[in-house]
């Protein structure tokens, strides 16, 4: 079914929602948009695909609402994908081949985008502890934490897809070394990306300032590269231990992240795709602000965000969702096709939807969680 179809379906499904999120919506409206949406998605593909980013992302968000509602449906087609995949990301069992460069074929075996499935495949296991659910991730993260390597989080993207993994193996195994090689694997990935006077990340080394400006000559930090980012921060510091060593550096690299995202944040509630240079790709885009959304009220509520200081964005952010990029035709719009970087001249505006629609889905079904969760908790819906 085609990208556009598929979107005017699920905005069918939500968009009788929009008015009573603008007027303060009941929390059992905003549940009720979380199954329609979710019911709608896996009826429509009853098939299963790969364990690819690009799939797996979606049962990332697919296990997140399986958590909040308790709807066995929704594990048991998370659990379906999983014994599909055989339990597995990409499927080599020669290691002398297994690469950590970019690869959509099964020798990329310690690429990250090969490796967001273990989250699913550990949560599944949380829910019935049955060895083979983990078996080749452990395999897999354990041999790549046995070599003196540690340079296989190169991207910004990859810091979601894979330190929720160590977190989350850390939790089931209790072996200090999952946690041991997630702050050497970021310290590698900080050297590379992080900035420390901006506070963000830039997608890859090619975009360090100065070697890449913006049109205008400045920083060019990529919207959805940080929504990455603050999103697995998020993740990591759910599964922390609060006797880890290194909590606090992680706690205060997702302050200074958040502090750094809401201080671009565009008056009308989202993010363009260049943070700090709103001229180099004019306009709204729609995952960014939906990862940044759900990162917001996911530290409101856990208690490592100011709620004076970070609600006002949170709540302007969840807006922007409802009002703008959920359109009354159907569309889910201001979606930058998938890249890595903001592209001068390329145009993204409310019929802009080219994007992976599992991805998308997942985008909207956290968001909507954490925004369910912060409604119930901090009353902002009533």
């Amino acid at each position: 079914m085609k990208i556009k179809i598929l979107l005017l379906f699920l905005l069918i499904s939500i968009a009788g929602a929009i008015p009573c999120m603008a007027k303060k919506a009941k929390v059992k409206d905003v549940m009720d948009i979380i199954y329609q949406v979710n019911d709608y998605w896996q009826s429509a593909h009853p098939r299963h695909g790969r364990a690819f980013w690009d799939n797996a992302a979606y049962h990332t968000g697919n296990m997140e609402v399986y958590f909040l509602t308790q709807k066995t449906e929704y594990m048991n087609y998370s659990l379906a994908w999983a014994e599909h995949n055989q339990w597995k990301g990409a499927k080599s069992n020669d290691k002398s081949k297994w690469s950590s460069s970019y690869g959509e074929t099964d020798e990329y075996v310690l690429f990250g985008d090969w490796q967001i499935c273990f989250q699913t495949y550990a949560d599944l296991y949380s829910v019935q502890p049955e060895p083979e659910r983990i078996a080749r991730a452990r395999e897999v993260m354990e041999y790549q934490m046995s070599t003196s390597r540690h340079n296989y989080w190169w991207w910004a993207d990859g810091l979601y897809m894979v330190m929720p993994v160590m977190t989350k193996l850390y939790k089931i195994t209790e072996n200090p070394l999952y946690l041991e090689k997630l702050h050497e694997y970021l310290a590698y990935a900080d050297s590379l990306m992080y900035d420390e006077e901006a506070g963000l990340y830039y997608r890859d080394r090619k975009y360090v300032y100065p070697k890449h400006k913006s049109v205008n000559g400045k920083k060019d930090f990529w919207a959805r590269g940080d929504g990455w980012v603050l999103a697995g921060l998020a993740k990591v510091l759910k599964d922390l231990p609060e006797t880890d060593k290194y909590r606090n550096e992680y706690i205060e690299r997702f302050r200074t992240l958040a502090k750094s995202v809401i201080a671009c944040q565009q008056p009308e509630g989202y993010w363009t795709r260049s943070m700090l240079d709103p001229e180099h790709a004019p306009g709204p885009e729609t995952s960014g602000t939906a990862f940044f959304a759900y990162g917001l009220f996911w530290g409101i509520n856990n208690g490592f965000l100011d709620k004076k200081t970070y609600e006002l964005a949170a709540k302007k952010a969840w807006n922007y969702l409802a009002n703008v990029a959920l359109q009354p035709d159907g569309k889910v719009g201001y979606v930058q096709p998938i890249g890595e970087k903001a592209i001068p001249g390329q145009i993204v505006d409310a019929n802009s939807t080219a994007i992976s629609v599992s991805v998308l889905f997942y985008w909207l079904l956290v968001s909507m969680c954490v925004f369910y969760r912060e409604s119930k908790f901090r009353n902002i819906v009533k």
